[in-house]
């Protein structure tokens, strides 16, 4: 059985779902993009090649090795994107919690029942209803905190990148009464990437052992982002702008409190983090930060210390 164990995002990761590139499909139609950046890619001819996406993740799977990390894949779907094993569930405390997600999802799930099926069935979950959605890019857990990103406009149904609805909030916050919860409301756009905060850790994350990666403008509301300066204090956030937002600077991913995996375009994020006495672990992840995913994205963590 695994015992399940995530209190936190940096603590010392000992097992982990890592998403697989192989098998991705061809590029997807701009009706079939979830997401802006993707369908900027689709049409200026740019759009990552499986080969290059395949070889990104084995890159991200050695440095696991490394480190001694258990490393789950998922079973292959044929011509199917299952990168971003992040969106399809999330482990909080020792609960395992499936993702009430895109419909056209769902295959997701199942490609990784031989991990749910090592999991003591009384600690995994689903949302009772269709109505409630969250995915994992938008929950963090923070010790007694749950950060979860949200959107509040009233074009939510209409809005394919609003992951995550209070409904979605208020679930989470029923199976952790004695947590935290605190929801940011973000900016949504189908139009521009650099305006859109897809997922929470599209523009915000914690990293190391008290510090935080973060992009103002992500933020629908200015006492969202002013909660997290107070949380966290100004001088423990590194600000990141529009375009090292839109290169997904906040979607590293740490395997410790002083190891990151990291980008290796991402210079000034990783010359302050090695400012922090942190190994930066560096790999090339470019083509898949493409389809608006990164690091934190394409992994789903089990077990920390």
């Amino acid at each position: 059985m695994l015992k399940l164990n995530i209190q936190n995002e940096t603590s010392r990761l000992r097992a982990v779902v890592l998403g697989t590139a192989v098998s991705n499909g061809p590029v997807p139609s701009i009706e079939d993009a979830y997401d802006p950046k993707s369908i900027e890619h689709i049409k200026a001819g740019t759009y990552p090649k499986e080969s290059d996406m395949v070889a990104e993740m084995e890159a991200v799977a050695k440095v696991f090795e490394k480190y001694d990390v258990k490393v789950y894949r998922p079973k292959i779907i044929e011509d199917y994107n299952q990168i971003f094993a992040r969106d399809i569930a999330l482990v909080i405390e020792d609960k395992f919690i499936k993702s009430n997600i895109l419909p056209d999802r769902e295959k997701e799930i199942v490609a990784i029942q031989h991990v749910i099926n090592e999991i003591d069935p009384g600690k995994v979950y689903k949302a009772p209803t269709d109505d409630i959605h969250f995915e994992g890019g938008d929950i963090m857990i923070h010790n007694d905190h749950i950060f979860i990103g949200t959107y509040k406009g009233k074009d939510y149904p209409d809005c394919i990148v609003a992951r995550t609805n209070m409904k979605g909030v208020e679930y989470i916050k029923s199976l952790f009464p004695n947590k935290t919860v605190k929801e940011f409301d973000l900016n949504k756009s189908m139009k521009d990437p650099r305006d859109n905060a897809l997922h929470l850790d599209c523009c915000f994350q914690p990293v190391g052992k008290d510090k935080a990666i973060i992009h103002k403008e992500g933020f629908r509301d200015p006492l969202d982002y002013e909660y997290l300066v107070d949380f966290f204090g100004k001088e423990n956030l590194f600000h990141i702008d529009k375009s090292e937002m839109y290169h997904m600077n906040s979607n590293i991913f740490s395997i410790a409190e002083d190891v990151v995996v990291s980008e290796r375009n991402f210079t000034r994020l990783n010359t302050w983090l090695r400012s922090l006495n942190i190994t930066v672990e560096e790999v090339p992840y470019a083509e898949i930060a493409k389809q608006e995913g990164l690091l934190r994205c394409s992994t789903m963590p089990l077990i920390r210390d």
